[in-house]
């Protein structure tokens, strides 16, 4: 058979390790959908710890997301419209928190905010503590989050060029004019894009929130640290983290389906 546009010239055999990758991405996902009790899944949700967990995951995700959006959307703009040597370095130092271990990141910021260093001494002279606080949390999920969200709005605004806004500017727009009405406009689906990725990666953070927020309950301990204490033996039972992580699954997947939804391509 002659190959298509779309099958192009691939060799057939490849089709053995792209199934077998596959099936190691799938399968285990497979499993612990098999692995749920569906008569006690209302229940092993609703209970007071599950409960906690997921509110407070909740509610320190869609802070961190505000912080992302705050922060970010000036940074994007920032290495969107820098020169290239400015925006490389710039780039570089916000895609360093992706590779790097979320544990180590955790361990960076206690020594940050912690009472031994010097911010946090001055924070503590002050009367702040931020390290074990639901603050914590918040800064953890926001450190391992925003680099999603300024990566895809600065895609998103490299695409959309400059054309436009000297076009505006042009017309006697002033900058915030082009701004609100015409950069961040053409941007959109990669900002949407970026604050839905970015909301997903700091409602599923662990790592860096383990180290830095510790994980007491009702304070610090979100569904990922709820689902690691369970199958410790310890706070929610297995049922119930087998229950959040089919939740955290759910969510997974709903991001994917609303960033597809955003993409470009997908309004075609």
């Amino acid at each position: 058979m002659t190959p298509d546009g779309r099958t192009g010239f691939v060799p057939r055999i490849l089709a053995v390790p792209a199934i077998l990758g596959l099936a190691l991405l799938t399968l285990p996902l497979a499993a612990l959908v098999l692995r749920v009790d569906w008569s006690t899944l209302w229940t092993d949700i609703t209970s007071p710890e599950a409960v906690s967990a997921l509110l407070l995951s909740l509610g320190t995700g869609l802070t961190a997301t505000a912080v992302c959006v705050v922060l970010g959307v000036p940074l994007a703009l920032r290495i969107a419209r820098s020169g290239p040597r400015t925006s490389a370095v710039l780039r570089a130092l916000v895609t360093v928190p992706l590779v790097l271990p979320p544990m180590v990141g955790g361990v960076a910021m206690l020594f940050l905010f912690g009472r031994t260093s010097w911010l946090g001494g001055v924070l503590a002279e002050w009367g702040v503590r931020i390290p074990f606080t639901t603050t914590a949390v918040v800064l953890a999920q926001t450190f391992v989050a925003l680099p999603f969200l300024v990566l895809a709005l600065e895609g998103a605004l490299r695409t959309t060029g400059v054309g436009y806004e000297q076009a505006a500017a042009g017309l006697g727009a002033g900058r915030w004019t082009i701004l609100g009405r015409v950069t961040l406009p053409l941007a959109a689906p990669g900002l949407i894009a970026g604050i839905v990725l970015c909301f997903a990666r700091a409602i599923g953070e662990f790592g860096a929130t383990a180290l830095f927020a510790g994980n007491a309950p009702g304070v610090t301990q979100t569904m990922p640290l709820a689902i690691y204490t369970a199958f410790n033996g310890a706070g929610v039972s297995q049922g119930t983290a087998v229950a959040l992580s089919l939740l955290l699954l759910v969510t997974a997947i709903g991001v994917l389906l609303l960033v597809r939804a955003w993409r470009p391509e997908a309004q075609r």
